[in-house]
């Protein structure tokens, strides 16, 4: 029975072998946790200033810049200097933007102008740090239990991601939208002051300064290689199509069902979470590229179903299932970026992956807001899940490499793993892998 239970459980070498990573692991779920808070109760406080779904689509344009040019800028820093001092520092600056969001929501009238200069922002910051968080993945955990620390870190999400916005919606509903903000500066408070505890993460010996050759060096990487081409075009058309989030406070309204709204933002996180449960075969498979095609497909057709019904128990079904479509793709990307980028090139590719699985969120925003006010809310869903399943098949198609991929034939995984260190023990305790290069 033990064995069995191993075969399906998560598996928790990782975390086992690397005190780095339990410490992030710990971290990011304090952080998920703050950051879900006032993502529900942002794009709410929005709609409750204007009563228009088009004014908050709007913050996906808002954002969009941002991201680009600090997401592809993050890649290039995260290569250039320590990764650590990158995350503790965008850590505090996003605790300064929540705390600006606490602010305003006490003044006696509460201003609009201010909630889109922070999504900006917010934007802006993350696009510094995920490169940073991402490419400190590969150092802290062996080659071989990247795949493990992949799930790990999707159910240390998911926790999050369910307990903030089902929170959030009690939180927002019963006391308004200050006290939703001022559980996000505490988390974000917490959160700096473990991140000071992680072991230096320090640049390759020949690293270059930050610099648009640099940045062009990673674009010109991930060009020429068709899988991992494939993974950023998937979850790019994947999200701009079927990314309905934006709009669940209008979907709700619709459904003449607004206590629903802190669960449907939970509800995807469900079916992410469920899979993440179960993910001990993710360690044992070898064909990531696979299951990110099927992912993705999954997603599209859970979010077009999610349009279509019109009982809300079914709806939230629907939505579980398409955040466990998303998971699986999701953990396909993560282990193939893992598997097979050089070290040297980490954190350019990690840029690059921002805008892959951020920028396509921003635009999806835009397009589920202006369609919603144009056909309303559940139009705009199932259409967008529709056009997201062509999307994904047809780059399927034209990029047979992605599902064809092995990590146990690849060139670049087979490289990958050579230069890897092999194991992480606890004998030298937060100093981590060293560094590949």
């Amino acid at each position: 029975m033990r064995a069995k239970l191993a075969a399906v459980l998560p598996d928790l070498s990782p975390w086992r072998s690397s005190r780095d990573f339990r410490l992030l692991w710990v971290q990011g779920l304090i952080t998920y946790f703050g950051s879900a808070m006032a993502l529900i109760a942002l794009p709410l406080q929005i709609k409750e200033l204007t009563g228009s779904p088009l004014a908050v689509g709007a913050m996906g344009a808002v954002e969009l810049v941002p991201l680009v040019v600090f997401g592809l800028y993050g890649g290039a820093l995260a290569d250039a200097v320590d990764r650590v001092k990158v995350i503790v520092s965008t850590e505090a600056g996003l605790g300064l933007l929540a705390l600006i969001l606490l602010v305003n929501a006490v003044l006696p009238e509460p201003m609009l102008w201010p909630l889109y200069v922070v999504a900006a922002g917010v934007a802006a910051l993350a696009g510094l740090q995920r490169p940073a968080l991402d490419s400190l993945l590969v150092r802290i955990v062996p080659h071989e239990q990247l795949a493990a620390a992949a799930a790990l870190n999707a159910l240390r999400w998911q926790a999050g991601a369910i307990a903030g916005p089902a929170a959030a919606g009690l939180v927002v509903a019963y006391t308004g939208n200050a006290p939703a903000y001022a559980t996000t500066v505490a988390c974000f408070a917490v959160s700096v002051l473990m991140c000071l505890h992680l072991s230096p993460a320090p640049p390759a010996l020949n690293a270059e300064k930050p610099s648009l050759r640099g940045i062009a060096e990673g674009a010109r990487h991930a060009w020429s290689r068709p899988v991992l081409l494939g993974t950023y075009a998937i979850d790019l058309v994947a999200m701009f199509f079927a990314f309905p989030n934006t709009i669940f406070p209008f979907l709700a309204d619709e459904l003449d069902a607004d206590w629903s709204l802190g669960l449907m933002y939970a509800a995807g996180s469900v079916g992410s979470l469920l899979v993440s449960l179960t993910s001990g075969w993710v360690s044992r498979l070898r064909r990531h590229g696979l299951l990110v095609v099927c992912g993705a497909t999954g997603w599209g057709l859970a979010v077009a179903a999610a349009g279509w019904m019109s009982n809300v128990w079914l709806v939230l079904v629907c939505l579980g299932l398409a955040g466990a479509g998303d998971m699986l793709s999701g953990l396909g990307r993560t282990t193939i970026w893992n598997q097979t980028i050089p070290d040297e090139l980490r954190g350019r590719l990690a840029g690059i992956e921002v805008l892959s699985y951020s920028v396509g969120p921003q635009l999806g925003q835009v397009r589920a807001g202006a369609m919603a006010g144009w056909t309303g809310a559940r139009p705009a869903i199932w259409s967008g899940g529709l056009a997201c399943v062509v999307s994904v098949g047809l780059l399927a198609a034209a990029l047979p490499k992605l599902l064809t991929y092995d990590a146990r034939t690849d060139e670049d995984a087979l490289r990958r793993r050579a230069s890897h260190p092999s194991t992480a023990t606890e004998e030298a305790p937060g100093k981590g892998a060293p560094d590949a290069t």
